[in-house]
């Protein structure tokens, strides 16, 4: 096949680019500059521009392109680059896919489960209504900037992610050196749900939406079975075999985080109901088995 990534250098994007090239996939990276070689396509999200001859003769294109959720603190102007860069990217790609001759057979879109917002102790699957808040907001309009692909008859699904388990980028991977340095700890109460995936079964999990023609819409990647961050504090102790005892009280997350405090401390509890369905099977399912493939990769 060949596939057009945008979001190509960060965590998920890389390793994907990564792992269909090892099984002899082509694959083209949308870039915000000139184009430099065959394998590049330029673009600008901006301005909502794709040098659409390059993604002629692509069978799937995939935007993982997005400002990084917890890079800076929650400024209004961090907010609106949060919200522009997925929401302008995602219109572009569905614009460009959509004026081509020959369309590809899928556009696969990042998306999160913050879709859903705080939902408490209550287990959600993809029927689930989109949550209250600033990146419920922003979740809601990302998706709904790739209906005209939709509309266009081209199979459109979004993948709603979850915290990747990974110690080469994202989120988790600054845990690990303060478990590793036996800093550690619950944040806040520690009974809020995490919804996490390993980066082998994320990758995986793309890959299957790629090549499987009845998904289509929303699909939770997240591992089968949620824990609450009592849960991931424990297994990280565990794993890496160091005491966790210092617990962040949730008074000093707002005073550090501000408003992007609320969503550390939400409780996510999403079940990758259509995943399943379709036939994935996890590699690493359970919590500790995660982050002892995490440590591996």
């Amino acid at each position: 096949m060949r596939i057009a990534i945008a979001g190509s250098s960060g965590l998920i994007g890389t390793a994907l680019a990564r792992s269909l090239r090892a099984d002899g996939h082509e694959v083209v990276r949308l870039v915000r500059r000139p184009a430099r070689a065959g394998d590049e396509v330029s673009w600008d999200p901006r301005r909502r521009f794709v040098d659409t001859a390059g993604l002629a003769g692509c069978d799937g294109v995939v935007n993982l392109a997005g400002a990084g959720v917890g890079d800076h603190r929650w400024t209004a102007a961090y907010r609106r680059e949060i919200r522009d860069s997925r929401v302008l990217g995602t219109a572009a790609l569905a614009e460009a896919v959509t004026a081509l001759d020959t369309p590809p057979r899928v556009l696969l879109c990042g998306s999160a489960v913050g879709y859903y917002g705080d939902t408490g102790d209550r287990a959600v699957d993809e029927d689930a209504p989109p949550g209250e808040g600033f990146l419920p907001g922003v979740c809601v309009e990302w998706e709904a900037a790739a209906e005209p692909a939709r509309e266009a008859g081209i199979r459109t699904a979004w993948a709603r992610t979850g915290l990747v388990v990974s110690r080469q980028g994202g989120a988790w991977s600054r845990m690990f050196p303060l478990f590793r340095a036996g800093l550690g700890g619950r944040l806040g109460d520690g009974r809020q749900y995490w919804s996490f995936i390993s980066l082998h079964d994320e990758i995986a999990a793309l890959r299957h939406i790629l090549d499987t023609e009845s998904l289509s819409g929303p699909v939770n990647l997240t591992a089968p079975d949620p824990v609450t961050n009592r849960e991931v504090t424990a297994a990280m102790g565990r794993v890496l075999r160091r005491p966790t005892l210092f617990a962040v009280p949730e008074t000093a997350l707002r005073a550090v985080l501000g408003e992007m405090a609320g969503d550390v401390l939400a409780s996510q509890r999403v079940l990758p109901v259509r995943l399943l369905e379709s036939g994935f099977s996890f590699a690493f399912p359970g919590i500790d088995e995660a982050i002892t493939a995490a440590l591996r990769s």
